[in-house]
């Protein structure tokens, strides 16, 4: 090959580089924008990530819940995490039009139209997720935890008292034997709970989305996937037992919600073979195994009609 030939075959590359670069530049931007925005309004999202907590312990005789924090930067952290988080999400659609547009170009019209619906079903998939951890998941995983202790007492005191007319006192009261034992919650250890719930079950929602995009790439069928649906149980149990509290109830529910998304997949995989079968059918291409039986010889030969 000749000098000249080779740098024509690197301009290419090049060329790909630098619009790589180009489209990273842009969603690194995106995202340092979002990151900014939300830390505008990161106080009331974290007020909206507490409320499984404090709805708990309202309901456990808490009529003015605190949490606290013991390090002079740790509130400002917190606040910084959740924009990181949230300044994602927000970028989200930024980053994947950037990846889109990388990837768009190399692919075929029927690739390019198979591909899309997938990146607009992961983030909607992904916030129903969330969603459902928030506001089913979390209240459960908080009524779990908080139950083994009595967060009243020292309030049902200070209510006595004032009932009694006695001028209310804001000290702990005294205990006769014995420690008390109540909750003092911290703001980072508290929404590093909740985050993990969003985190993990919005992805488990991806399921539907992931096997659905590799059986319309060939590399799963829904045969195979039933075939396997007994080991699909047992790790989904698994996946149960780690990511939820040692709640029975809890680890249920997410066992009964990942793996009615399997069986979903599942469906959605047979729907996308009907849709190719159909396809190859009106191309003249399909081929149907019934079609053919083996003779004697050991060679395929057409069954009679």
């Amino acid at each position: 090959m000749k000098e000249e030939e080779i740098e024509d075959s690197s301009a290419p590359l090049i060329e790909h580089l630098a619009e790589l670069r180009n489209r990273l530049i842009k969603a690194v931007l995106a995202f340092i924008v979002g990151i900014v925005l939300v830390f505008v309004v990161a106080e009331p999202i974290l007020q909206f990530l507490l409320q499984p907590i404090e709805a708990t312990l309202r309901d456990l005789g808490d009529p003015s819940p605190t949490m606290q924090y013991t390090s002079p930067q740790e509130y400002l952290f917190t606040l910084f995490r959740i924009s990181m988080v949230f300044g994602f999400a927000l970028a989200f659609p930024v980053i994947g039009f950037q990846l889109w547009r990388f990837v768009a170009p190399g692919l075929y019209r029927t690739e390019k139209n198979a591909f899309l619906p997938f990146l607009v079903a992961s983030p909607l998939m992904f916030l129903l997720g969330a969603s459902f951890a928030h506001f089913v998941v979390t209240p459960l995983a908080m009524a779990f935890f908080l139950g083994f202790v009595d967060v009243s007492s020292i309030f049902a005191t200070l209510v006595g008292q004032v009932t009694e007319g006695a001028p209310m006192d804001a000290t702990v009261p005294a205990t006769q034997e014995g420690i008390r034992i109540t909750f003092f919650g911290k703001v980072n250890e508290s929404l590093d709970i909740t985050l993990k719930f969003i985190m993990a079950f919005g992805l488990c929602f991806q399921l539907p989305v992931l096997l659905t995009l590799m059986g319309k790439a060939g590399l799963v069928s829904s045969a195979g996937l039933g075939a396997v649906r007994k080991y699909a149980m047992v790790g989904i149990l698994l996946l149960a037992a780690i990511v939820t509290p040692p709640d029975v109830i809890t680890q249920l529910i997410l066992f009964s919600v990942v793996y009615g998304l399997y069986e979903i997949s599942i469906l959605l995989v047979r729907m996308v073979e009907k849709r190719r079968e159909a396809d190859l059918r009106a191309q003249g291409l399909w081929v149907d195994d019934s079609e053919f039986e083996e003779d004697d010889t050991g060679e395929d030969t057409p069954t009679k009609t």
